[in-house]
Formats: C-alpha cells, structure tokens, sequence
C-alpha cells in the first residue's frame, strides 16, 4: 500500500540527513481495507509502515486468508476456475477514498507465479484487474478485484480414475463378446461391477462438491 500526507513533510537536511523512517501502523491514518470474499484467515502482525520525508507513506502487510470462490465442474478434472478476490472500503466514500492499482496485471502475474513453490493441484494461468465503484445506500466506494484464473493439473485423476475406468470397461467388452462360458461371464461382470463400485467410492470421495451442475466423470 501507498498513500501520500501532505501534513508528514520534513527537509531531510534539517533532520541529519534522514529521509525515511519507521513507525507503528496507529501512528498515522492508514486506508482501512476490507476482502469482501474473506471468510477466514489471520491478521498480519506486520503493523508498520514506512514514511518518506515527501509524506509518502508505504507499507506491505501479508495476509493469510481464505476466500469463498463459485465452481464450476462440468469439465473435471479439465476444468479451469475463476476467483475473485475484492479489495473495498466502505468506511468512505469514492469522494473521499480511491483506489488504484500501481502495477499492471502483467507484473502482478509474474510475481504471484514467484510465490508457487510447490506444484501443487492447481497452475496459476492469468491474472486481471477490475476498478470501478460500488454503489451502496445512494454511495459509491472504491473497488479493486483481481479475477484470478487456475487450471487443474489433471495427471493424477487421469491415473487414479480415468485409465482404470477405460480399462475395466474395456475389459467388459472383452469378456462379454469372448468365447468363454455363460458362468465365467457372470463371475467377470459381478467382479468388473464391485471394481466399478470402489472407482465411483473413490471419484465421490475426489469430486468437488461446490457446483451447482455435477461433472460429466460422474454422471457417465
């Protein structure tokens, strides 16, 4: 964050040179901030802030939080899904209270994509800015969203469930249309069944459950 004070000026040479200093977070007003999609998380302890002898005031606050997001997994395990994450306050008015992205989407994205340091279930694909006001109560407030994009990795749902899947019914067809006795068959097609059973246990227990449509994989 950064935000200017025109009343927190001084001539470094007055003051032996000393052009910035540190300082508590309540020492000064700070812009107060608001995700809207924050369902849980954890305060950042880092309260301090950076001022500059211009009045510029600068401070970076990690936080730790968890965000409700829409899925939509028709497509699963292709899918790709799309997050919000709001930043607003409505503590003042857009004529009071504006705010602005210093970065562009580009170098957000480059060092957003720094921070994975695992591969993990999901790939970080792109990432966009959204600024514009949100009216309540006859007024309007500042909003920045930034519309995250992630696609999943499918290689091991490709594994774990849609190759043994084929292979079972593959091997139905096999044993339906083969030369063995009608008492072979029933034994195959009883076994292919509860191999069935245990994939569905095991892609229910895998699915996602936040959709308004079930996936294609398990609905066939």
């Amino acid at each position: 964050q950064e935000w200017q004070n025109p009343f927190a000026t001084w001539d470094p040479r007055d003051f032996c040179n000393i052009s910035e200093i540190v300082l508590p977070m309540d020492t000064y007003w700070s812009p107060p901030i608001f995700i809207l999609e924050r369902v849980n998380g954890q305060n950042p302890e880092l309260n301090y802030v950076v001022l500059m002898h211009n009045g510029s005031f600068n401070t970076t606050r990690p936080y730790q939080v968890t965000l409700t997001c829409s899925l939509i997994i028709l497509k699963f395990p292709f899918d790709t899904q799309t997050c919000n994450l709001s930043i607003a306050s409505f503590l003042y008015p857009v004529t009071d209270f504006v705010m602005k992205t210093r970065r562009t989407p580009a170098e957000i994205m480059k060092d957003s994509q720094s921070f994975f340091l695992t591969d993990g279930e999901w790939r970080f694909t792109n990432l966009s800015i959204l600024e514009y006001t949100e009216m309540m109560d006859d007024k309007g407030f500042s909003v920045v969203t930034y519309v995250i994009s992630m696609e999943r990795r499918p290689t091991l749902y490709i594994l774990n469930l849609i190759l043994p899947t084929c292979a079972l019914y593959l091997l139905d067809m096999a044993v339906l249309f083969g030369p063995s006795s009608l008492e072979e068959k029933i034994n195959f097609q009883i076994a292919i069944i509860l191999g069935s059973s245990m994939l569905a246990v095991i892609l229910n227990n895998s699915l996602p459950t936040s959709s308004n449509k079930p996936p294609i994989i398990g609905t066939h």
